[in-house]
């Protein structure tokens, strides 16, 4: 069994965990494999409603694995340009799995996040980094570009002139930047990790699956769409949630001074 990404299940919550501790987690093509098996397993599960993803050990992700890159010099130069396309394409369809799965994504960070590590917690819908959390695209130092869609979220989440600095300086920065320029949600000291993504998870878990799906999937497509087309968007959306059972829950509890008890669906 493909052990280089975890599963587990806690209830709604399903936990992803990167498990190369003694590489940093850095992706070698088992991990590929397994990255891209485990987020489509999530994904289709309907009983979940959120997804954490976390690196075992020390450090998030620190990219690629350099000694399944160096295992490739030999080859000729079209063998292995043929090559590592495969492999990134494959390992992108963990990444469209991400975005385009009906739970929200949360990302738990700590240590190292660089590579294709910043592309996937990117890819997140909501980031929590531990204090002792550090960030690179790192690309640059191995005369590579980015992979994991990191050059679409990348500028999205900080700005183009921002993001052509990190890709092409490639400098490291911390965690209280990456809270400034919007790439995290919330910075907390590294014993307090768990507690502050449970405390995130928690109400998106046992909030209303529809509405909080149906929030997702409008902002992840409005990018793509002009502002009539979202309006349009939004008007189905609003409507069909109107139809659910969480919202006839969700407006006699207000009127009852209670709090909710979602998840009638």
């Amino acid at each position: 069994m493909n052990e280089t990404v975890l599963l587990a299940r806690d209830g709604a919550v399903a936990t992803l965990t990167l498990n190369r501790p003694d590489a940093l987690n850095a992706l070698d093509l088992t991990m590929v494999e397994a990255l891209v098996a485990r987020t489509a397993e999530v994904a289709a599960d309907d009983a979940l409603r959120v997804v954490v993803v976390q690196g075992a050990g020390k450090h998030f992700m620190a990219g690629g694995d350099i000694r399944t890159f160096a295992s490739h010099l030999d080859e000729p130069p079209a063998t292995r340009r043929d090559g590592f396309r495969r492999m990134v394409e494959r390992l992108h369809a963990a990444i469209e799995c991400l975005h385009r799965m009906p739970h929200p994504v949360i990302g738990r960070v700590h240590g190292a996040v660089a590579g294709f590590g910043l592309s996937l917690m990117n890819a997140c819908d909501l980031v929590v980094a531990a204090d002792d959390a550090y960030f690179a695209s790192a690309y640059r130092h191995i005369a590579l570009t980015p992979d994991g869609g990191g050059s679409w979220s990348l500028p999205r989440l900080v700005g183009v002139r921002k993001a052509m600095e990190i890709f092409l300086l490639s400098e490291r920065f911390g965690a209280d930047e990456a809270l400034a320029l919007g790439l995290v949600n919330k910075v907390v000291p590294r014993a307090e990790l768990d507690a502050a993504v449970a405390a995130i998870a928690r109400p998106i878990a046992t909030g209303p699956a529809q509405a909080i799906r149906r929030t997702k999937r409008l902002v992840r497509e409005s990018m793509a769409r002009t502002l009539s087309e979202q309006l349009q968007a939004e008007a189905v959306s609003f409507s069909e949630c109107s139809a659910s059972a969480d919202f006839v829950e969700g407006i006699t509890a207000f009127l009852a001074k209670r709090a909710p008890q979602f998840g009638r669906e």
